[in-house]
């Protein structure tokens, strides 16, 4: 059901170089009831999808890690982010993308996901839903040695290490992604790989 405290939604287009960039005016009902007028910029990128990696026997995760340039602006000091393996659906459907990705960032093909959450990344200004997934890899599941496409001009380092290192990293502030937090902490919570 539509929100009927919004009415008079207006756009105008201010770029659409990579991805869309909106000015959206609306107007909204406060709950006093008073009718407001509100501008906001709103960035549609289109919907994403993350997985964390986990092998249970070696008690490992597979992550990414590349040059981020919105971090490096934002004081993040060499711009590489260390991350779970991610892509955008482009019209994809979730799963479809998320095995898709996995192959081409980290080189493993995966013919299994489950899929654990979906989630608004930025709400206040971006329209992205992101999609999360864990999946479970062996070596035999190893088909390149990814690292991204060339097409894409991605060049992505793919990182295997002991979960528990990668849960040290993350206390200590060396992960800072927050896919990569919501996934780590969900394997901790469930305990996947006890």
């Amino acid at each position: 059901m539509r929100n009927n405290k919004v009415k008079d939604i207006q756009q105008s287009l201010l770029s659409d170089n990579y991805y869309i960039l909106n000015k959206v005016t609306f107007d909204y009902m406060m709950k006093s009831g008073v009718w407001v007028n509100q501008m906001r910029e709103v960035y549609d990128r289109g919907d994403g999808a993350g997985i964390l990696l986990y092998n249970r026997e070696k008690k490992t995760v597979i992550l990414t890690k590349q040059f981020r340039m919105p971090t490096y602006l934002n004081d993040n000091d060499d711009g590489m982010l260390v991350e779970v393996a991610a892509g955008m659906l482009d019209k994809d459907n979730p799963e479809a993308c998320i095995i898709r990705e996995t192959e081409e960032e980290t080189g493993y093909r995966l013919k299994k996901v489950k899929k654990i959450y979906e989630a608004y990344s930025s709400p206040g200004v971006m329209t992205e839903k992101m999609h999360f997934f864990i999946g479970e890899y062996t070596d035999a599941m190893k088909v390149s040695e990814g690292g991204g496409l060339d097409s894409e001009a991605e060049d992505i380092e793919v990182l295997e290490i002991p979960f528990e290192k990668a849960v040290n990293m993350l206390n200590n502030g060396d992960i800072v992604d927050t896919r990569t937090i919501v996934l780590l902490q969900y394997a901790i919570i469930h305990k996947l790989l006890d």
